[in-house]
């Protein structure tokens, strides 16, 4: 469950109808009996390919690690990070309709053995395991995850696409801008590593 990087005014503006699609895509779920566990926290947007290969560039994986991308939409990210590099992937997402779309996706690119795609509420996925987490939620989603973020083993790292987490944990180790070559626009890439250090409110 993505949302790309927007100047505020725009932002609010795709908040807005994309809730309006939200319920439209939750209507048609439904009624193809899809209907997620629970109302979806946003709407799902694809990372760019080259973004992705960036994100996994900069966060550095291996052949060793354990990927975890919650709300993973189509599986693009750990689909191309086991075919890339070897790795284990676990994506989770909400939405029954973007499971099957990902498993099918893992099954195509010959890497389904290496991914699993779970349909779960992403708050609810114990990510202990992992030694490389993906993010690409708005900012409040991401605030919620610190709490099963910080349950990462030391030196696992989590690397997030735009939004970061709102203040709450110290600033980035690294940040790359990157601008796409599929939709011309510049994206920010931020990387950490776990323990992740919070801030006193």
């Amino acid at each position: 469950m993505h949302l790309a990087r927007r100047p505020l005014g725009c932002l609010l503006m795709v908040l807005a109808i994309g809730l309006l699609d939200a319920g439209r895509v939750l209507a048609a779920d439904t009624a193809a009996g899809d209907r997620p566990k629970r109302t979806p926290d946003s709407v799902y947007v694809p990372t760019p390919d080259d973004v992705v290969a960036k994100m996994l560039e900069v966060v550095g994986v291996t052949k060793d690690d354990l990927v975890y991308d919650p709300g993973c939409g189509d599986g693009r990210i750990v689909v191309t990070a086991a075919k890339k590099y070897g790795c284990r992937g676990v994506g989770i997402e909400l939405s029954p309709k973007l499971v099957r779309e990902a498993r099918a996706n893992a099954a195509r690119n010959g890497v389904a053995d290496r991914v699993q795609i779970l349909e779960e509420d992403i708050y609810l996925v114990d990510m202990s395991k992992a030694t490389v987490v993906t993010l690409y939620l708005l900012p409040g989603m991401n605030v919620k995850l610190i709490p099963q973020l910080q349950k990462l083993k030391p030196g696992a790292r989590i690397v997030a696409h735009d939004y970061g987490f709102q203040g709450h944990v110290e600033d980035a180790e690294k940040m790359v801008t990157i601008k796409s070559k599929q939709d011309a626009v510049e994206h920010q890439i931020y990387l950490w590593t776990a323990p992740l250090r919070t801030k006193s409110p």
